[in-house]
Formats: structure tokens, C-alpha cells, sequence
């Protein structure tokens, strides 16, 4: 089983009638909801105001994938709880970054850039698959169309990708690097960029199918205790000169 937490804000839902519209029940539930379909999966949410953010230590540590969405409460989350995260990254942790959580401290305590870009909602996106044997393009399209999407555009400030799965076009000219890999210590780090709160992006089957892709990529293969720099014996016998 991979124990998979979905994290967000909750606060658009709570505030705005036309993201409620859209996402009745909040977006870590809809993202549960299509996630839930596999059976290896063991899904939990949190939102902002649970306790402990939702992000208790007992939670973080039984935690493989991460997933979080943030956007209009991003200096809410205590420095704190970004700290726990970025160790926990460190040590195993996949981390994947929906949308505006481009601006997370935890991304940008990842990335260790601004993770600054331009945008502009309401326009129209069509997302291609430039990497088509990567595990999180697997049965996805050469390219799709996102109807209503937000806009964002490059320059986009982070560290030059480890891999670029996907590049977004919209209908305004601009281009963005719209799914980017990262490895992090022995983590894996996915930010994928649509799905705007006001948008019905994550009912979009293709969506919904590189989410549930990224998440079987960034899970872990290796988890340790701690992050060490400890001194060891050396495993070999002292060479002597060949054997006689």
C-alpha cells in the first residue's frame, strides 16, 4: 500500500461560491475520489484548519505521497511544518505540487528559487506530452485541450528540471513547462500545473489519469530514519599486497 496524503488550503471553498460550484466538497476530496479507484492506495486528507494544519508528525511520518494544493493562504503554513516537509522529502518522501502551489513554501523551500511566473484565468490550454515514455505520460495524448485554464507563463523561476514532461500552449501566445520532475535527496518532487479552483480542471479525465500517474512515480523506493553525515569503518581489509 502507498499511503498517499492530499493536502490543501480549503479556504476557496469555504469563501467562494463559484469554486464551491465546482468543487462542492473541496478539491482534496475530488482529487480522492478519482485517486480512490486503485486499490494499493490508502488516501487520507487535510486541509489548512484541521489541527496541526493537518500535518500532525504521526501523519507526516506514515505519509509516501504528498500532494498539496495552496494559493490564497501560502504564508498561513508555519515555518515549521515546511521544515518537517522538506525532511521528509529528503528522506524518501514523494512531494507533488498541483497548480499554485508553485508559490508553497515547501516548493519554494525545494527548489530554493522565487518560483515566480506570469498569468492571467480564463484562458484556454493546450497541454502536450513531450516525454511520452515517462512513467507519468503513460496513456496520455500527444497533446490535449484544457478549455478554461489559467494562464501561466514563463519566465517561470525554478532550477532546470531533472525532466520536462509536459509544455502548456495557450491561446494568448504564452508557453509554460507545465509537468517538471525533480529528484531531492532520495525524494521525488512532480509539479504539474493546471487546475485553477474556479476551473473544472480535475474532472478532465487526462487530468486526473497524470495525477494518478505522478503519484506511482514519486512514491518511494527507499525511506531512511534520518538525514546523517555519520563517520563509518572502512568495509574493506587494510590491502597488504597480493595474495601469496
Amino acid at each position: 500500500m502507498i499511503n498517499v496524503t492530499i493536502w490543501n488550503e480549503g479556504r476557496h471553498e469555504i469563501e467562494s461560491d463559484e469554486v464551491r460550484a465546482v468543487y462542492p466538497n473541496g478539491i482534496h476530496n475530488c482529487i480522492k475520489n478519482f485517486l480512490s479507484i486503485n486499490d494499493d492506495l490508502n488516501i487520507r486528507t487535510a486541509v489548512l484548519d484541521d489541527t496541526d494544519n493537518g500535518l500532525p508528525d504521526d501523519v507526516l511520518e506514515n505519509t509516501d505521497v504528498l500532494l498539496w494544493w495552496g494559493h490564497m493562504a501560502h504564508e498561513c503554513v508555519p515555518d515549521e511544518l515546511v521544515e518537517k516537509v522538506y525532511n521528509r522529502v529528503m528522506r524518501g518522501m514523494g512531494f507533488i505540487a498541483l497548480h499554485s502551489a508553485h508559490f508553497s513554501k515547501p516548493f519554494k523551500r525545494l527548489m530554493g528559487t522565487t518560483c515566480s511566473l506570469k498569468w492571467r484565468d480564463g484562458d484556454r490550454e493546450r497541454l502536450w506530452c513531450i516525454s511520452p515514455n515517462h512513467p507519468i505520460a503513460k496513456d496520455i495524448p500527444e497533446s490535449f485541450n484544457i478549455p478554461v485554464e489559467e494562464m501561466y507563463g514563463e519566465r517561470f523561476d525554478i532550477p532546470t528540471p531533472d525532466e520536462i514532461v509536459f509544455m502548456g500552449w495557450f491561446k494568448g501566445g504564452e508557453v509554460f513547462r507545465s509537468g517538471c520532475c525533480w529528484n531531492r535527496g532520495l525524494g521525488k518532487v512532480f509539479y504539474f500545473q493546471p487546475g485553477h479552483e474556479s476551473n473544472p480542471t480535475y474532472h478532465i479525465p487526462e487530468i486526473q489519469k497524470i495525477v494518478t500517474n505522478a503519484v506511482y512515480w514519486v512514491a518511494p523506493g527507499k525511506v531512511i530514519p534520518e538525514v546523517e553525515c555519520p563517520w563509518v569503518p572502512s568495509l574493506e581489509e587494510a590491502y597488504d599486497g597480493p595474495n601469496k
